[in-house]
């Protein structure tokens, strides 16, 4: 009774964290309709904006992120599988065609003009590059009826989506804690918004094997 409390608890703080945070997103999101080549991000981006395809390609991620954001949500609740496995799947759908056709690509172009040099976006581009990647893997999977590798797919595509949030977290951390200089807070958020959420997905997913290989 203890572990299902427990468990019952994280599950319940987790999804709280999740929809507050993605929330934010929105809020975020909504800042950029409509569209305008001067709006918040936009204005360090001018350069960038004459680069072909940059505006458009930013106005897609930005946009299609947000669906990533909340399909993905939706995959990780026990009772969406269980009871409700059609909307599982729809959802699953929508999430590997943001990401496979929209927000993976458009994430990988725009890696290239990154804020911070050459060290931010090999960050972002690799990012972009696995994201897609293990989105494709956790599709590939759930085809080939392997829905264990599947869920590990899925775990880790989810935590590269989670970096719209957690970048934004270190990054209002590391500026109220150090205040270092604007380039040098990209450099820093481009590889930490990401990379902890893999450790930890993996971990997650190292804990998962362990208790699947526990005598019955």
């Amino acid at each position: 009774m203890k572990i299902t409390q427990r468990s019952f608890t994280t599950r319940l703080v987790v999804s709280v964290t999740l929809i507050f945070f993605s929330l934010l997103m929105l809020q975020i999101t909504l800042q950029y309709i409509p569209a305008c080549r001067e709006l918040a991000f936009l204005r360090i981006k001018q350069e960038a904006l004459l680069k072909p395809f940059y505006f458009e390609s930013f106005y897609t991620h930005v946009y299609s992120s947000m669906f990533a954001l909340l399909a993905g949500f939706t995959q990780f609740s026990v009772q969406i599988r269980r009871d409700y496995k059609n909307l599982h799947r729809a959802m699953g759908y929508v999430y590997v065609l943001v990401v496979l056709v929209f927000s993976g690509p458009t994430g990988i172009y725009m890696g290239v003009y990154a804020n911070g040099g050459w060290s931010s976006q090999l960050a972002f581009v690799l990012l972009a590059m696995l994201w897609w990647l293990f989105t494709f893997l956790a599709m590939k999977s759930a085809w080939q009826g392997d829905f264990q590798s599947h869920q590990k797919w899925m775990i880790r595509s989810y935590a590269l989506t989670l970096s719209a949030i957690t970048l934004r977290l270190w990054k209002w951390g590391i500026v109220a804690v150090f205040e270092p200089r604007p380039m040098d807070v990209y450099r820093w958020v481009a590889w930490l918004g990401w990379v902890i959420n893999l450790l930890v997905a993996e971990g997650f997913i190292k804990r998962m094997n362990s208790v699947r290989s526990l005598p019955l």
